[in-house]
């Protein structure tokens, strides 16, 4: 968020500590290596960008911007974005949900957010490189149930716990991954490497991931966050993971989605980051992403979704009051 400092309670993990500060591997112009030999992808980093991950309706077929088109992006979705110039009642737009004029009382105003407000290097319009149209390609009854499913989570709508989000839950990342994407906040990692383990510490969530290196086949227990294994190819480590609980913190995914991802350090400060996600139940072909992951000199602080997750007991109660509106009107 956009005043760190004001976040309480360091999450503190014992391996961390092993991490090299990140004002130490600035200093050298050329990629970091460790003892071994190997490219190092040690240290804190953040990957918030205003480049949205599929690509807007309103730039259909346009993939690259220009450096005046970057611009006024920029400005028409930073203003579009910013939760002070939103109604304090009315909240945000419903973006066309039946059964709403105008959105709920806001929750955050824009001093809490940190969702970055440049676009990527590159002034893509998507961060989805692959298909080339920039969207998720979901089956068309997988989008039908998606927008569905949206709506039914923004009205509140909900017949157990379980039909709410994983977000919602507190149970994996808005962006945490796998694989990560840019969110509202919370857009920061930590990475320690070993020979033989890479652990990805995420602030969303606060979650680890301890990923062996060169470490065999896949197990079978399915895991909120999938299980993960990685290998070098050349200067690039490679993470598949799968066998996912209930699928992933993004859209259209499923036990039976993939992911691979791919970590380049390709200076001291930058980490080129890719993922490709696979789900044959319900996506027409794969899809592909990439981003930069870029150095901070900051530490993380803990996210405590699931100690202040007092409103999922409102939410249901506010599902069976609208339950009971809907019968008294038949």
């Amino acid at each position: 968020m956009s005043n760190r400092l004001m976040r309480a309670g360091l999450t503190v993990v014992a391996v961390l500590a092993l991490a090299l500060p990140v004002a130490a591997q600035t200093k050298t112009a050329k990629p970091p290596r460790t003892p071994d030999g190997k490219p190092s992808l040690e240290g804190t980093f953040n990957f918030a960008t205003i480049t949205p991950l599929q690509r807007p309706q309103q730039l259909a077929g346009k993939t690259v911007l220009t450096d005046e088109e970057r611009a006024a992006f920029e400005q028409s979705e930073n203003t579009r974005q910013n939760r002070d110039l939103f109604d304090p009642e009315k909240g945000q737009p419903s973006a066309g949900y039946p059964g709403r004029a105008d959105g709920g009382v806001l929750s955050y105003n824009e001093f809490w957010y940190e969702r970055g407000n440049k676009m990527t290097a590159d002034k893509r319009t998507s961060l989805i490189t692959e298909p080339a149209d920039g969207r998720i390609p979901m089956t068309p009854e997988v989008a039908r149930k998606s927008a569905q499913n949206g709506r039914d989570m923004y009205l509140g709508l909900a017949n157990d716990y379980e039909d709410r989000t994983l977000a919602d839950r507190c149970l994996m990342g808005f962006n945490a991954g796998p694989p990560m994407h840019p969110g509202a906040y919370n857009n920061n990692l930590q990475i320690v490497q070993t020979p033989k383990y890479l652990v990805i510490m995420t602030e969303m969530v606060h979650t680890a991931r301890i990923i062996p290196i060169n470490g065999g086949p896949h197990g079978t227990l399915r895991k909120w966050n999938g299980d993960s294994r990685a290998r070098w190819e050349g200067e690039t480590l490679v993470v598949e993971t799968l066998n996912f609980h209930a699928g992933t913190s993004l859209p259209a995914s499923s036990s039976a989605t993939k992911v691979v991802e791919r970590f380049t350090r390709v200076d001291a400060n930058t980490i080129n980051y890719e993922f490709t996600v696979t789900d044959p139940t319900m996506l027409t072909s794969p899809w592909s992403a990439k981003f930069p992951l870029n150095a901070i000199d900051e530490p993380l602080y803990e996210y405590a979704c699931h100690e202040g997750n007092y409103a999922m007991p409102g939410i249901l109660k506010g599902a069976r009051l609208q339950d009971k509106l809907k019968e008294g009107k038949q």
